[in-house]
């Protein structure tokens, strides 16, 4: 779940009217600012590299695979002069703040124990935002959705749930603080149900770990509003767990 210098939110970018968002409408006029973080321009892309985060690719046109990541995307996504385009249009800004170019494809499993009025999500603090989070993450070169939602859970909470097969809710894009016109994030979303809470420890990139009452997205933003907040962009995300899983028991 590495993630680097500049939040979107906080840096201004070029405003982009709703008219104007999609990529097949002409706008002469459009500046969007550039907000890739020195962690990944060439002072410090090699740290990053380094850390194993990071891509060593300074622009998009450096990359050599990008058939085989369109044909892997989640999400379908098309190039304009040799720059990958955001599926979802204009966002007012360009470059990466993120650890590739074009789609960055998470994980992110979504852990519910309990019934009734018991249940409860397993949720993590992020260290970045201080917020409130699904424990998920970036998948790696070379790994499978299924196999990064559990080595994800397993690092940043110490629950193992590789003896588990997940029910997928969704394979998708994700509105996240990082995202530009050039890089951002998909997901794979996945539902594990356990019938009881098990033991959560925070671990990688989590300064906290916790199972937290779940009986709908807006209850639990508003529990959470006092300590850090509910991570924006898993809010959609947590809206997909089926309403017969939030149902208070009687």
């Amino acid at each position: 779940m590495a993630s680097v210098g500049y939040v979107a939110s906080e840096h201004p970018g070029h405003p982009v009217p709703a008219g104007l968002r999609s990529w097949s409408t002409l706008w002469a006029g459009y500046r969007p600012v550039d907000i890739t973080p020195p962690e990944l321009l060439p002072p410090g892309l090699a740290a990053s590299v380094a850390q194993g985060w990071a891509e060593p690719y300074v622009s998009p046109q450096d990359v050599p695979d990008w058939e085989r990541r369109r044909a892997a995307a989640l999400v379908p996504f098309t190039f304009a002069g040799g720059w990958p385009l955001n599926p979802t249009g204009r966002t007012g800004w360009a470059g990466r703040n993120l650890g590739r170019w074009g789609e960055n494809q998470a994980a992110d499993p979504v852990v519910i124990a309990g019934s009734g009025a018991e249940r409860r999500v397993l949720l993590i603090r992020r260290r970045d935002v201080g917020q409130w989070a699904i424990p998920g993450g970036m998948v790696d070169p070379g790994e499978t959705a299924p196999a990064a939602l559990v080595r994800e859970l397993r690092e940043e909470t110490g629950v193992d749930l590789a003896a588990m097969t997940p029910v997928i809710l969704a394979r998708r894009y994700v509105d996240d603080w990082r995202t530009t016109d050039h890089a951002w994030v998909t997901t794979t979303v996945a539902l594990f149900r356990l019938p009881t809470r098990v033991l959560a420890t925070a671990g990688d990139d989590a300064a906290d770990a916790g199972w937290w009452p779940f009986t709908g997205v807006d209850h639990l933003a508003g529990l959470l509003a006092s300590v850090g907040g509910l991570y924006p962009a898993h809010r959609a995300l947590l809206r997909l767990v089926p309403d017969a899983d939030l149902a208070v028991a009687s």
